[in-house]
């Protein structure tokens, strides 16, 4: 899940719009004094910041009861802060350090646009993407033929939001997905923003198609082994083989933390598959704030990594007079602070238990790196909106946990049914017998699935390797069940309709895709 992604940014961050006119007197309007740049924060200022992020992190901890934090600052190339908090697994020993590796979620992102860079320069970018990965089609022959990476990473191919990520929970692979895009339904090419994992992640793949090299591999050989991002990786199986790994968390009804999942996310490895440590993000932030270089060798081209800081296209519209518009680049947030510097970040989760950040001020060579092993409930976006906060104006200016925890309730919300699934009504109408839906059904998106009486009800496989969902009655011919994955949203309802010959499943259904037709 990449919930409430644009909050850093283009929810909190952005740029005021300022109205200018001419005066109504006859007489000439006198030239405006010139602007005034920016006041420079000092490391006085910096350090301030720093003092505060121990407390901080403890606090928040203690308030959110997640289990482990580690925090990394750069500032003019040297890394003035490092430390883990907190422990990898609830119930173990061993304790989170700076070379612990977390999964990094979306934060995948911006790494994978330093990758991109490095491999293709600034024409690659612009180079379409169909050629390399002939398969990856999406409704528009003609946007297929040219959509290029830029356009996938910046999330202006006309992808619905979040394109592919219920196949992905469904088992399917990465093949499968982005061979299926093509039945998903289109807004405007270039003059509409949707986040997409698997149009991202499509563009990636060309480039390592281009290359002759997977993914992970074009990773590691152009940023993570140059860079010395020794416990970098593309791959899932090495941060689950890493020993010093944060295992994922989730909250409990009853507060509790627990280690319930182990998410694989290789399915979509450019857009949300990283894992790595504080070391190597500090190292990271120090390539990004140093324009490319890296303690005096080039590693990426500065024109090609440049152009990924640049607003490519306008996520989140300012929609008052005074409101700010929020943008996103190529595997960035791009803001401008109230300062008018530009600011980077991106803010990664998985509802299975991963919440990082990553912010930087690039005219100030100033970057903070937040990694969490607990679900989303805004503490890494916090570590990072209250540093930023006291740098720039001696103490934090609100308290900013509430806020973003529930944006990031408002984000899980959004997604439930409207139907109250566990509270049948009194007069409901009884099912028909189970051998009236019992059978196989197709869907060219979802895949097959098949509907069997079992134990004396029903239940609805899917995906490639069946998922079996037990299917409880609730009014007539509309069944729900329980839904489980990154994008889980509690109870679905499942329809079918009165001659048998079809089905909806509710939650597969926002883009019109959701109905299943019997063989």
């Amino acid at each position: 899940m990449d919930a409430v992604r644009w909050l850093v940014t283009a929810g909190l961050v952005s740029v005021l719009g300022l109205a200018s006119g001419t005066a109504p007197s006859p007489t000439p309007t006198p030239e405006p004094p010139p602007a005034q740049p920016p006041p420079v924060l000092d490391r006085a200022d910096v350090d301030r910041a720093l003092d505060r992020i121990d407390p901080s992190v403890a606090e928040l901890m203690r308030k959110t009861g997640v289990p482990g934090v580690s925090v990394a600052v750069v500032y003019k190339d040297e890394v003035v802060h490092i430390k883990g908090y907190g422990v990898r697994e609830v119930g173990k020993e061993g304790k989170v350090d700076a070379d612990t590796v977390f999964q990094l979620a979306s934060v995948s992102k911006p790494i994978a646009s330093t990758v991109v860079s490095g491999a293709v320069g600034v024409d690659g970018w612009q180079k379409p993407v169909n050629p390399e990965l002939p398969e990856f089609r999406l409704k528009d022959p003609w946007v297929t033929s040219h959509m290029t990476a830029a356009d996938l990473f910046s999330h202006r191919s006309g992808l619905p939001d979040h394109a592919g990520d219920l196949l992905e929970d469904l088992g399917h692979d990465q093949d499968y997905i982005l061979s299926h895009l093509r039945y998903a339904p289109l807004a405007p090419f270039r003059a509409s923003y949707a986040y997409t994992n698997f149009g991202l992640t499509g563009a990636a793949e060309a480039v390592a198609a281009e290359k002759g090299v997977s993914w992970a591999k074009l990773a590691e050989d152009t940023l993570y082994k140059p860079a010395g991002m020794n416990d970098t990786s593309s791959r899932f199986q090495d941060f689950v083989t890493n020993p010093d790994r944060a295992h994922g968390h989730v909250k409990e009804a009853d507060g509790t933390w627990k280690a319930r999942f182990v998410r694989d996310p290789d399915a979509q490895s450019p857009a949300g598959g990283v894992s790595s440590s504080a070391t190597d993000m500090a190292t990271w932030l120090r390539l990004q704030l140093a324009n490319g270089s890296l303690d005096g060798r080039r590693i990426i081209a500065e024109d090609a990594l440049d152009l990924t800081h640049h607003p490519e296209a306008v996520s989140n519209p300012a929609h008052a007079p005074a409101a700010r518009t929020g943008f996103y680049g190529l595997g960035w947030n791009v803001s401008y602070d109230d300062e008018g510097r530009l600011r980077l970040s991106h803010t990664g989760a998985f509802a299975e238990g991963a919440h990082t950040n990553v912010t930087m001020l690039p005219g100030e060579q100033l970057g903070i790196v937040v990694l969490t092993n607990g679900a989303p409930v805004g503490v890494a976006d916090t570590v990072a909106l209250d540093f930023f906060d006291t740098a720039q104006n001696g103490k934090p200016s609100r308290d900013w946990l509430p806020l973003v925890n529930a944006l990031y309730e408002q984000e899980a919300d959004a997604g439930r049914s409207a139907t109250d699934f566990a509270k049948p009504p009194a007069d409901a109408t009884p099912a028909k017998a189970n051998s009236a839906y019992t059978g196989t059904y197709g869907n060219d998106f979802y895949g097959r699935a098949t509907v069997a009486a079992e134990n004396g009800g029903l239940v609805l496989r899917l995906g490639p390797e069946p998922q079996s969902y037990r299917l409880t009655h609730y009014d007539g011919d509309t069944f729900s069940f329980a839904t489980r994955g990154e994008n889980a949203v509690g109870l679905t309802g499942v329809t079918f309709s009165a001659d048998g010959k079809t089905f909806r499943v509710e939650y597969l259904d926002e883009e019109g895709l959701g109905t299943f037709t019997r063989d």
